[in-house]
């Protein structure tokens, strides 16, 4: 499963529903799209060294970026960028997810609905 920004921004604030969705999950990655997003986030190295201890606890997986995410990426932009909220980010997050044959767990749905190739794991926190 591929876990979205949304989803481990609630886990990291403790919300437990979204500690049970990763205790849940087999298998826990995600993009280095959210990571990029989550230090940006950090208020200060306090927070940036919880937010990297966090994850290495976790044992979530980081996932690079290639040339096929992001070819896949710049076609989801290109097809549903004007009419959706689907942004660059959340193109590159979908991309990971399809091209790693991964379900993508978020509570930003409406971000990624327009993709009929993603599977999405509807969170609510």
């Amino acid at each position: 499963m591929l876990i979205d920004t949304d989803v481990l921004i609630w886990a990291l604030r403790g919300n437990l529903k979204a500690a049970r969705a990763l205790d849940g999950a087999t298998e826990r990655a995600m993009s280095v799209v959210s990571y990029m997003e989550l230090i940006q986030g950090a208020r200060d190295r306090q927070e940036l060294r919880t937010i990297k201890a966090f994850l290495q606890a976790a044992e979530i997986q980081l996932l690079p970026l290639s040339e096929r995410i992001g070819h896949r990426a710049s076609i989801y932009v290109e097809e549903y960028g004007l009419g959706t909220a689907l942004g660059v980010a959340n193109a590159l997050i979908a991309a990971t997810a399809v091209e790693t044959n991964r379900s993508l767990c978020t509570a930003n749905q409406k971000h990624y609905r327009v993709i009929q190739e993603l599977e999405l794991q509807p969170f609510r926190p």
